[in-house]
């Protein structure tokens, strides 16, 4: 495929030459390119406009100047939902990347083209929303980290039940169960259990079909772009958009689906945020090579001695969703420590976060939910996808990131791009 892109160099080179045009007047006073007002709109490109994509066109203090997608189709529907002809349309990525008027990049495609996205939109000088999870591999995960630090750009991932809304089945915000387990009242080390009697669905119904039969793909769907980085497999209609997760090219089924939504929280209240579990258990079916499949029993655990269990079956009906040496947490904040609401009360709350991306744009600070405690959470979806694919447990250097004594794991950490893609 030829590129088409408008080189990085080219683009410095043309931002330079307007620069040099007033370089007497400093650039806050002309409010140019990379300057806002507080009170200003922050600009974004949104590059996948499938319903995820259109469901980001109107956030508060943005607005939409540039939408991206390999599907006509869907440009058509995103066109129509804005009623606005003055947004700029584009078929490559590549191009919305290096518009001069865009602040921020939306990044609402499969996982498979998360990685390369977000690496090249950070070099670009673009601040960067990217959907869940944050990459389909540890590796591409490294590089987005990598490349937002070094450009320094601000980057969120668009999961956010570690700061807002009500934690699924606790039935309240994690700031409240992070505030009990930073008491001790718990003890420690904890094991979290998340099933659906702990208020979790696993969604297992994204799992793929094996031996797909080759059909035509839709002249409105540049299937070989979709493709990108992932190895070539014959067009069939369950491969894209709706079904996309359930193949191991494009994502993880529903843990890669829904697993930084309920792990990252978890990493959060058990201060995890810098760390990765030792090691890896798996209860699961043989998969198959192309299709994900589901899994029984995911068993995460950490040096110390906590643990996150993912129990898919739903064995245990009784379990406490955090179980601790001297107190038990379960669904609906209930737990058998006497007078525990009274006893809490007494404590500090967690430490505030920032939590609204658009201040946090603008004076350039970390977000809640970036790309270093974004990573290690996706590091948990990612090596839960590595022990259920290959059938096996791993153990997991945490520090070094990656998999001890076992070869076919560690070249799930950093996967071979088709050409010419590269991360």
């Amino acid at each position: 495929m030829k590129e088409k892109t408008t080189s990085r160099r080219d683009f410095i080179k043309k931002s330079a030459f307007a620069a040099a045009a007033f370089s007497i007047v400093p650039r806050f006073v002309l409010g140019g390119q990379g300057y806002l007002a507080p009170s200003d709109h922050l600009t974004k490109g949104i590059i996948g406009v499938g319903a995820m994509g259109r469901g980001h066109f109107e956030y508060a203090g943005t607005k939409t100047v540039a939408i991206c997608d390999v599907d006509k189709r869907h440009l058509a529907v995103a066109i129509k939902t804005l009623g606005d002809t003055g947004v700029k349309q584009l078929s490559d990525y590549r191009d919305l990347i290096q518009l001069p008027e865009v602040d921020i990049v939306h990044i609402a495609t499969p996982p498979h083209w998360h990685g390369i996205m977000a690496a090249e939109a950070a070099r670009a000088g673009k601040d960067i929303w990217c959907e869940k999870p944050m990459t389909r591999t540890i590796g591409e995960g490294k590089r987005v980290k990598e490349a937002v630090q070094q450009h320094g750009r601000i980057f969120r991932l668009n999961t956010w039940f570690r700061f807002k809304d009500n934690f699924y089945g606790m039935a309240v915000p994690v700031k409240k169960i992070k505030k009990l387990v930073d008491t001790g009242m718990l003890g420690w080390p904890l094991k979290v259990t998340v099933s659906r009697h702990t208020g979790f669905d696993w969604k297992f119904y994204w799992v793929g079909k094996e031996n797909l039969v080759p059909e035509q793909a839709p002249a409105e769907l540049d299937y070989d772009m979709w493709l990108g980085p992932a190895q070539y497999k014959p067009y069939n209609a369950h491969r894209v958009h709706q079904t996309f997760r359930g193949y191991w090219d494009y994502d993880g089924g529903g843990l890669g689906d829904m697993g930084q939504h309920y792990l990252d929280p978890i990493q959060y209240f058990l201060g995890k945020d810098n760390e990765s579990p030792v090691s890896v258990e798996v209860d699961a079916p043989q998969q198959h090579s192309d299709a994900v499949g589901t899994w029984r029993r995911i068993e995460y655990t950490y040096a110390d001695g906590c643990k996150i269990i993912l129990d898919g079956e739903g064995r245990d009906k009784d379990v406490p969703y955090i179980d601790g040496p001297k107190g038990k947490l379960y669904p609906g904040f209930k737990s058998d420590i006497p007078d525990m609401e009274r006893k809490l009360a007494a404590f500090p709350e967690p430490d505030e976060q920032v939590t609204d991306f658009v201040e946090a744009v603008k004076k350039r600070q970390k977000f809640a939910l970036n790309e270093e405690n974004g990573y290690r959470s996706c590091t948990l979806v990612n090596m839960g996808l590595a022990a259920v694919r290959l059938g096996r447990s791993l153990k997991f250097d945490p520090d070094k990131q990656f998999f001890m004594n076992d070869e076919a794991a560690n070249r799930l950490i950093d996967q071979p791009m088709r050409g010419p893609w590269t991360i």
